[in-house]
């Protein structure tokens, strides 16, 4: 459920890491969130920039809800898993970019933060809907007060409104639009290839040094456990319960 493609006529190569589930909107799973950290770390290890993107109509439609609705075990595994690859993207040493289309929902707009870069495009649809299901996006605001700021974090978070992606823009949680959904992962993979021309040693120095400054990092696993002590609480059961009834 995870592929990854190469492209080689850059300076250094670059790797488009894919979700590859697109019959299900690219739904994560707890076993696709341990692959995508596998393969991401694996790309890190050669390319000189990496794509994250996805097959399909869609990036990613957040959590596969099917495997919550009789046991949260599975909730907590992706909340652990979403986590460990938003921190795993910000501390590769060469820049991942992101390319959003389609929709990137709760869990996929989360993979967001972990980004250097995040292109989109007008039509995309970008939100974190899951307080309505009494789960917490906790886990997901560190990463994003930089970007967008205290105010607009609470709003999104708190109202969990979608946003098109010419909002996105505007706030900050997208950098980047292209012409059409079908363009994004070549815009994207085009940006990642001018980045490779960079010094590998000054863009690695550049990234450690805005994590430090941000300092998102150091308060992940507080926002992960605010976002799993709501996991099998009455108010999540009965809200993912009625999901399915």
């Amino acid at each position: 459920m995870i592929r990854t493609e190469w492209r080689t006529h850059s300076p250094r190569p670059v790797a488009i890491v894919l979700l590859d589930r697109p019959d299900k909107k690219n739904a994560l799973t707890p076993a696709m969130l341990d692959d995508v950290c596998a393969a991401l770390a694996q790309a890190g290890r050669r390319a000189g920039a990496i794509v994250l993107g996805g097959s399909g109509t869609a990036f990613c439609s957040g959590f596969d809800l099917s495997l919550c609705k009789d046991d949260s075990r599975a909730l907590a595994a992706m909340l652990t898993g979403l986590s460990r690859a938003i921190r795993l993207m910000r501390e590769l040493s060469v820049p991942v970019v992101v390319a959003a289309h389609g929709a990137a929902i709760a869990g996929g707009c989360a993979l967001l933060g972990g980004a250097d870069v995040v292109v989109a495009h007008s039509a995309c649809k970008l939100g974190y809907p899951v307080v309505r299901l009494g789960i917490s996006p906790a886990i997901t605001a560190p990463f994003l007060i930089g970007a967008i700021g205290a105010g607009r974090i609470r709003e999104r978070l708190l109202g969990g409104q979608l946003v098109s992606g010419d909002e996105a823009l505007a706030c900050g949680l997208a950098h980047q639009l292209a012409a059409s959904a079908e363009q994004v992962i070549d815009d994207a993979a085009a940006l990642a290839e001018i980045l490779t021309a960079k010094p590998a040693c000054g863009i690695a120095a550049t990234k450690a040094w805005m994590n430090e400054l941000d300092g998102a990092d150091r308060h992940a696993n507080e926002a992960l456990a605010t976002s799993l002590s709501l996991v099998g609480s009455l108010e999540e059961r009965e809200r993912m319960q009625a999901l399915w009834a």
